[in-house]
């Protein structure tokens, strides 16, 4: 069987001078860069990406920052990128979720078509109507697709979409890791009972 380490949404929208940023994201990116650098244990690696279009009251004029968020990652915006400082080189697929509701969890996320760049910006002329652009595959479809047993989880938020990826991984049944030095929240309190809330599940902090 095999290991597969998940990245959370490491997007330009949720570090320093995106629309929903959480401080330290631009270092986290780096650091997570560096653990992949490190010759970290892992099978594969995936990444998941917010990837709005229209999400209903996930978006709102007035948001109250626990159910309602200002607009972010918009599908193919450069807010919706991954952050520079992550080396996707590493990244064997990107994973979407989101486009019609809030989507916080990487488990309700869909992989992304191969001829896309990374942004979501077709080149023009580029033709929609391919195999790539059809194919529906979950997360979960190919990690079982891959043989993957065991995951770990690291990125952005700790109290969002790190924690219901991880609650969907246990439920899912993945011996399923939290890195706790790789993830950051959006709110201190709201993480630490995040965090606690994931290990009662039967996730590991690591």
């Amino acid at each position: 069987m095999a290991k597969a380490l998940i990245i959370v949404d490491m997007q330009n929208d949720f570090c320093e001078g995106g629309t929903l940023a959480i401080a330290g994201g631009a270092a986290l990116a780096g650091e997570i860069s560096e653990l992949l650098d490190s010759g970290a244990d892992f099978d594969f690696v995936v990444a998941t990406q917010d990837w709005h279009e229209d999400p209903g009251t996930h978006f709102s004029e007035t948001p109250n920052f626990t159910t309602s968020w200002p607009v972010h990652c918009k599908a193919g915006s450069k807010g919706a990128a991954l952050h520079r400082d992550l080396d996707q080189d590493n990244i064997d697929a990107y994973f979407r979720k989101g486009m019609f509701d809030a989507g916080y969890s990487g488990f309700d996320a869909l992989l992304a078509p191969e001829d896309e760049v990374r942004v979501g910006e077709r080149e023009a002329g580029e033709d929609d109507d391919t195999e790539a652009d059809t194919e529906i595959v979950s997360l979960d479809d190919w990690l079982r697709g891959n043989d993957v047993d065991e995951v770990t989880i690291v990125g952005l938020a700790t109290d969002h979409c790190v924690k219901a990826t991880a609650l969907d991984a246990v439920q899912a049944g993945y011996a399923t890791t939290v890195l706790k030095d790789y993830v950051l929240g959006v709110d201190e309190d709201a993480s630490e009972a995040a965090l606690q809330e994931m290990a009662d599940a039967g996730v590991e902090l690591g």
